[in-house]
Order: C-alpha cells, then sequence, then structure tokens
C-alpha cells in the first residue's frame, strides 16, 4: 500500500453514535420515559405468519415484559392462528374477526403483519378504533391506499410506526454520520445495486408475493427496505422515478412446472425443488393449516400466474439536485448488495456479500477515497441481532422505552409513505415507460430537506 494510503482502521471503539444513542438506556431503566411508568401497553397482532412470530411476538414478550402485555392475535386462518399461539407461548384470547378483536381486547397498540395488500385495511381500521400502528413494511402497494393512511392518521390522530429494522444497523448507521459529516463533501449522486441469490430471491416467486395484487411488486415488498435508507442517507424527498423492469428467469420461463413442491413430478431435475416439511416453523404455521385456506408456502417458482418482475433498474431524482441509479436482481448467485456515494470531495465505496460463508467477516468495511488525497477504511463490527444488527436497535427504540435519536432512526408515516412511493413510481414507469412524478401521486409534495420524526 503507497504512502498516501491511510493505515487500516483496527475494530472502531464504536460503531458509531447511532449505537451509542440508541443504546443508553437500558429497556428497563428507560420504562418510565416514552411508556407509562405502571401501566403495560397492550398489544394484538393481526396476521400470524412467521415474520410476526419471529421478530413480533415472543422475542419481544421475553425481553420486554414489564412494558408489553399481549391481549389479542388476529389471522384468518384459524390453525395457523392456533398454532401461532402455541409456539408464542401466549395465553390472550384468538380471532378470526377484526373487529371482534379490537373491540374485546381493546390494545393500545396494533401489530400489522399481514398480506402487504391489506395493510391499510388494518391500519386505519385500527386508528379508528383507538390503537397506534406498529406496522411491517410495506406500509402499503398503492397510492389510494397509501393517502387513506396519510389521512387517517390525520383525523384520528394516533400514530403510525413503519419497522425499518435496516435503519438501525451498525454499518448503515455509520454511513449516516459519514455522510453527514462532509468527508465527502456534499453528497451528488449514489449508485446503489442489490442481489437476491437464487435461494433467498426464488422464495418471494414461492409465496403470496409473487401476485402483483398482493405485494404491490418486489419494486414495493422489497425494495422499500433499500429507498427507506436512500431517503434517510440523502436526507431529501424523491421526487421523480424513471424506471425498467422484467420476467426473464422465473415463472413462464422454463418448460416445466407444478403446483408446489412436495407433490412434483420434476423433483429430481429441478434447481429450485425445496422440501418445506424440513422448516419445522413453516410445517407448524402452513404446511399443517393448509386445509383452512389452501395456501402452499413451498409454490412452484415457475407458475405462469407470476405476474411480477424479477430484474428491476430505476433513476431516482431527488429534491435537492441528488441522483440515484438502482437495482435490484433476483437470481444471483451470491446475496448483498454494492452502495457508492459519490461527493464533491470524494467518494464513500460499500461491498458487502452476505451469502458467502469463505468471505465471512467479523465486520463490514467501508472504503473512503478523498479527491486528490488519501483512502481509508473503517471497520464497523457487526451487530448481534438479525438485518444487521438493526433487529434489536429497532424493538429497544419501540418497546423499551429508548428516547434518544441522533441519527433520525425512527420511521413515521410520512418515511413509510414516501418509501413506496418510488417503488410505486417505479411500478408505473415500468407500464407506462414514462417518468412518474411523486408529487402527483399523493398529498405528499417532496421536500428538498427531508422531514424527521421529532418525538
Amino acid at each position: 500500500m503507497s504512502d498516501n494510503i491511510l493505515t487500516r482502521r483496527k475494530f472502531m471503539a464504536t460503531a458509531g453514535t447511532a449505537v451509542a444513542g440508541a443504546m443508553v438506556m437500558s429497556p428497563f431503566a428507560a420504562a418510565a420515559t416514552e411508556w407509562a411508568p405502571a401501566k403495560k401497553k397492550k398489544i394484538a397482532i393481526v396476521g400470524t405468519g412467521s415474520r410476526a412470530l419471529g421478530m413480533w411476538s415472543k422475542d419481544v414478550a421475553m425481553s420486554y415484559p414489564e412494558n408489553v402485555e399481549y391481549v389479542g392475535l388476529c389471522d384468518v386462518n384459524p390453525g395457523r392462528l392456533e398454532s401461532f399461539k402455541a409456539a408464542a407461548g401466549f395465553t390472550c384470547p384468538t380471532f378470526t374477526d377484526f373487529e371482534k378483536m379490537m373491540k374485546t381486547a381493546k390494545p393500545d397498540v396494533l401489530i400489522v403483519t399481514t398480506v402487504d395488500a391489506t395493510h391499510h385495511e388494518y391500519i386505519i381500521k385500527g386508528m379508528e378504533m383507538g390503537a397506534d400502528i406498529i406496522t411491517e413494511k410495506p406500509m402499503t402497494t398503492d397510492e389510494q391506499k397509501c393517502e387513506a393512511i396519510l389521512q387517517a392518521e390525520k383525523r384520528t390522530g394516533k400514530k403510525v410506526t413503519v419497522t425499518f429494522n435496516y435503519r438501525y444497523s451498525p454499518h448503515r448507521a455509520k454511513l449516516y454520520e459519514l455522510l453527514r459529516s462532509g468527508t465527502i463533501g456534499d453528497l451528488t449522486s449514489v449508485d446503489f445495486h442489490w442481489y437476491l441469490d437464487t435461494g433467498h430471491g426464488s422464495d418471494y416467486f414461492r409465496r403470496w408475493h409473487r401476485l402483483k395484487e398482493k405485494g404491490g411488486t418486489l419494486w414495493v415488498h422489497k425494495a422499500t427496505h433499500h429507498f427507506d435508507l436512500l431517503n434517510w442517507w440523502i436526507e431529501s424527498d424523491p421526487a421523480e422515478v424513471y424506471a425498467s423492469g422484467s420476467l426473464e428467469f422465473y415463472g413462464k420461463n422454463n418448460s416445466f412446472r407444478h403446483t408446489n413442491c412436495r407433490p412434483c413430478p420434476h423433483k429430481e431435475k429441478c434447481n429450485f425443488y425445496w422440501d418445506v416439511t424440513k422448516n419445522q416453523m413453516y410445517t407448524m404455521l402452513y404446511v399443517n393449516n393448509e386445509k383452512h385456506d389452501g395456501y402452499l408456502r413451498d409454490g412452484c417458482v415457475w407458475k405462469e400466474d407470476i405476474n411480477i418482475y424479477d430484474k428491476m433498474a430505476a433513476t431516482i431524482k431527488y429534491a435537492n439536485g441528488v441522483q440515484v441509479s438502482y437495482s435490484l436482481t433476483t437470481y444471483s448467485p451470491y446475496e448483498g448488495y454494492r452502495i457508492a456515494f459519490n461527493g464533491t470531495k470524494g467518494r464513500i465505496d460499500v461491498w458487502i456479500e452476505e451469502s458467502n460463508p469463505l468471505l465471512e467477516k467479523p465486520y463490514d468495511e467501508i472504503m473512503i477515497t478523498h479527491n486528490f488525497g488519501t483512502r481509508e477504511f473503517i471497520q464497523v463490527p457487526h451487530g448481534t441481532s438479525g438485518h444487521g444488527g438493526g433487529d434489536r436497535l429497532l424493538k429497544d427504540k419501540i418497546f423499551g422505552g429508548v428516547t434518544e435519536d441522533p441519527l433520525h432512526q425512527s420511521a413515521s408515516v410520512r418515511d413509510g409513505a414516501l418509501s413506496i412511493l418510488v417503488g410505486i413510481a417505479a411500478r408505473k414507469s415500468c407500464e407506462t415507460g414514462l417518468p412518474v412524478k411523486i408529487a402527483d401521486l399523493t398529498s405528499i409534495k417532496p421536500e428538498t430537506k427531508r422531514q424527521f420524526v421529532t418525538s
């Protein structure tokens, strides 16, 4: 390495003030600030699938017992509902009628983890029936539903929190800090390319996500994560999107197919054959309860009803002049992403490969190259929970009473809306061949300087 290249930093003492700020207080010590000191928050869940089980039920109840009490579970599949209750170890009542649950259980907080296209129904009705909302991303799937949620929050005075856990991972928080520090000057453009490997990527084409009418395409369901990161990092609102996409690998692009993997006569020659029964949780929640609704968790990735894109690219223009080149590929040989931030004084580069055990390191690396000068490498230690360490910090903020938010990681209804509006605009652009302005979709008008949650 030449003399003008800085010595590679070994592990940082901290991964940035994002981690420090989010962990200043323990969940128990902080309980009296954001949550009422002598009263637990009553929580209900609608949508008892694997996401709710793994993220929003048992772990939350065990980690924040002084702050939360689960008072109701709701799902359209009665078998899955009872399987979920048993797996979570809950004793609260279960319901297949949502309004009955809300009237009976009277939750303070409703967690929405249903099929994406139905989020708006439960978000709006939940607020109207007196609950604040915690919703999985994407908040909803089209601009009409988005506007209805925005108006319902104003009308009811309740609060919608969108759970963007990626914001909380130490590595992505460090990128936010670096961009604010001015180390590369004024940000001018971003190159962001996400790769889903054939294991993870194909799974979206097995499930209900394969249908545009249920998940809004991966422009909305998956890329919402990425668009929120961009909106947060750039600190401006997206203004216009031009995009293209196609279905060129999954779906009709194969010579054979079947309903689902288990009875498939082609399993010996199909690289995508998957035995769902080897997964205990999926078997318990889905396989054992197919008789109630016919939902097949191991659907064929070659089904001809698949109507979403598996290859996507977009150019996004922001109100502050920053331009983004984005792409998503769903059949890559490896999982991860590459991102570069270009500024007037230099460039930040990141390459994260998540699926290759030969490349596993206890840190994620950020490379900063200064114009006419030095290059430095920052190593950010991995977090200790899912999504790069973001899951635990997000839960601490929501359920543990952590009030510090120095990096604006809390996500409001406006954040949730702007993230999906990029995806909705991209989907519309794919369908029309024309650029789409964000301001034409809802009552939100893009602002040069991003608004953030203040409480």
